[in-house]
């Protein structure tokens, strides 16, 4: 591959109004053209990359059958939305992608008209297309809704149950699984290809229509004629759930066949009630490093083309809170075989790699589904063994119900291994991690632990575990401060903070990472620096005695000031006499958008020299002593 490509189609497409027009040999050619973009664009931005390759003959075919953006298009997830971008007026701006302004790395409604509905999270856009199809036929509009969902997120229970409604629902909708990984993708070929054509085809639509309207007046026969269809179709195609649940099922095709998804698209598109379209497709498809290893090309960093390899080599000085958790799991169950972990399609990510090779046995994926997820942490807890849960914050919000009412409610021993917690970066709104404490915090029974390096880290969840009642200890993406990892294990004085440094008149209070630039501010503001350790209890005393010994308090965490750890101390240090002057500081009451961690935290007011400024601020206008309790500076 050369560095400079040409793209004589793709240059000239600026909507999907441009390739409406164009002939089968031209769209062709255009995916082809797609592809090599996309693969030079993302081997120099990083990104999500085997998802969209996967879906490119998809996406060129949807933007040509369907008139975009009055139908409606509905994208699950979202990782695989880049040839998506690229199609609707986003191409010049790819060189942008997940940093600060730029493009999002998911569909936005915010950015484009195009991008129909927000995604991140996985298992929604039957949910919503559903919605977009009920609100058409509502105002009496003739839009078309797609809604596309993949094998993996169609795990998650909501996805069953939006499919179980609108199979219910007299509304015109197509749903398109895209399937990557099933077992019965080897049905797909010349014979499901040529099915899929029958069943779509204009001839065999009308005898189908015309039988049931002549049955509808033979109630028993209409039924039977129903099970004979759908049981025939049955023993070669794989479709009976989804007919069952009332989809009119088509396929398994091949979903880089362009010419055939392109007739089937548009025999299906005047279909009445729900439809169901099943395509197999392949992640990182057309680049053989992706092909080969599609996990691994599912997020990645600059890469050269050529061989696939990062261009920037990672140099292993210290361990990520991530890997300090995987390895930590590893010994903990060397250590005590009635441990097990639970993760919700997040091996890699939560790195539970090395355990689900030693401890396959002990090791439950349990696909995007986050609240089975905790209740069956629940169940094996009730039996005496001793689960973990390993998943990352964003995605806890998901099983929040069950978190309250089959762990808390029964005080079990449930440990919660929050990755990602805080601002995770390039991801943006969507995977930030930017709420835990707050909806942690007033659950009853749970401790909430907040390490601020790689060895608290361990050495919390080694307490966690040892603690008989439900436990979370949230830790950031990324490297901590590079504190040495002790092997042995030590339970910590559960709800005890730790005075770092002795200063003056100010006193900050800090949780988890945070301590970092805490510490450093205090160099300039000789100030006294407390590490919290836990949210959740509070150390009462500790917090108490410093309001009594500094004339400003502050709290700095990595999660929303509202109902964060910095409310847990105004609080208990309202009913003062006077009241302490406390500066709150945390993320903002609004969802910060994707751009570079460190350059997000800056933005936020979290880093050494915004704390300095926001104490400064203060001090500088002598308004110590008349601002109210819990200032957001």
């Amino acid at each position: 591959m050369t560095e400079t490509l040409k793209y004589p189609l793709l240059d000239q497409i600026n909507t999907p109004d441009d390739l409406r027009d164009l002939e089968l040999k031209e769209l062709t050619k255009l995916v082809d053209e797609l592809r090599q973009y996309i693969l030079q664009s993302i081997s120099k931005t990083g990104g999500h990359l085997s998802s969209g390759l996967g879906t490119i003959e998809l996406t060129v075919a949807l933007h040509h059958v369907y008139n975009t953006p009055e139908d409606r298009i509905i994208w699950d997830v979202g990782h695989q939305s880049y040839p998506h971008k690229i199609l609707t007026g986003r191409k010049n701006r790819m060189d942008t992608l997940r940093q600060k302004g730029g493009l999002s790395g998911f569909p936005k409604r915010e950015e484009s008209e195009y991008d129909t509905f927000g995604t991140g999270h996985s298992s929604t856009s039957i949910s919503a297309a559903l919605g977009m199809a009920l609100a058409a036929k509502l105002q009496n509009h003739p839009r078309k809704v797609v809604g596309i969902i993949g094998d993996g997120a169609l795990t998650g229970g909501m996805a069953f149950e939006a499919l179980s409604h609108a199979g219910d629902m007299d509304t015109d909708m197509l749903v398109i699984l895209n399937d990557n990984d099933m077992s019965i993708s080897p049905n797909v070929g010349g014979l499901s290809n040529y099915l899929a054509k029958i069943l779509t085809g204009k001839l065999y639509s009308q005898v189908r229509e015309s039988g049931k309207k002549v049955l509808k007046s033979m109630p028993t026969m209409s039924e039977l004629a129903r099970r004979t269809e759908e049981h025939v179709k049955g023993m070669v195609v794989p479709g009976t759930l989804f007919e069952e649940l009332g989809f009119n099922y088509i396929g398994p095709i091949d979903g880089h066949d362009l010419p055939v998804l392109l007739e089937t698209l548009q025999n299906m598109k005047d279909f009445k009630g729900p439809q169901f379209l099943h395509i197999v497709t392949k992640k990182g498809y057309g680049y053989k490093p992706a092909e080969e290893n599609p996990c691994k090309f599912h997020g990645v960093t600059p890469f050269d083309l050529e061989t696939g390899e990062a261009l920037k080599k990672v140099v292993k000085t210290t361990p990520t809170y991530t890997e300090v958790f995987g390895e930590w799991l590893c010994d903990i169950a060397d250590a005590d075989d009635n441990m097990v972990a639970i993760t919700p399609a997040m091996r890699e990510g939560s790195g539970m790699v090395e355990y689900s090779e030693r401890f396959p046995d002990r090791y439950f994926d349990v696909g995007i589904a986050e609240q089975h997820a905790v209740t069956l942490a629940a169940g094996l807890a009730c039996e005496g063994v001793k689960p973990i849960v390993a998943i990352y914050s964003t995605f806890l919000q998901r099983g929040y119900d069950q978190l309250i009412h089959d762990v808390a409610i029964q005080n079990l021993p449930v440990v919660f291994a929050i990755d990602r917690a805080g601002l995770v970066g390039p991801d943006g709104p969507t995977h930030a991690g930017s709420f835990d404490i707050s909806f942690l915090r007033c659950i009853p029974n749970l401790i909430i632990m907040a390490p601020a390096n790689e060895n608290e880290c361990r050495q919390m969840l080694y307490t966690g575990y040892k603690h008989n009642g439900p436990s979370a200890i949230r830790y950031p993406r990324g490297k901590g401060p590079g504190v040495h990892v002790q092997k042995i294990m030590k339970q910590l004085a559960i709800g005890k903070g730790s005075v770092e440094r002795k200063g003056e008149s100010v006193a900050i209070l800090a949780f988890g990472p945070m301590l970092t630039p805490a510490l450093e501010a205090a160099e300039q503001l000789n100030a006294t620096v407390v590490n919290m350790r836990f949210v959740k209890p509070l150390d009462e005393r500790l917090v108490i005695d410093m309001a009594q010994q500094h004339d400003i308090i502050v709290t700095i965490e990595d999660n929303a000031i509202a109902g964060g750890a910095g409310s847990a101390i105004n609080e208990l240090l309202v009913s003062m006499t006077p009241p302490p002057t406390i500066i709150n500081l945390g993320l903002p009451d609004k969802f910060v958008e994707h751009g570079e961690r460190d350059v997000l935290l800056h933005d936020c007011g979290l880093d050494a020299e915004s704390i300095i400024a926001s104490v400064e601020r203060i001090v500088n206008n002598n308004l110590t002593h008349t601002l109210p309790l819990g200032v957001n500076s």
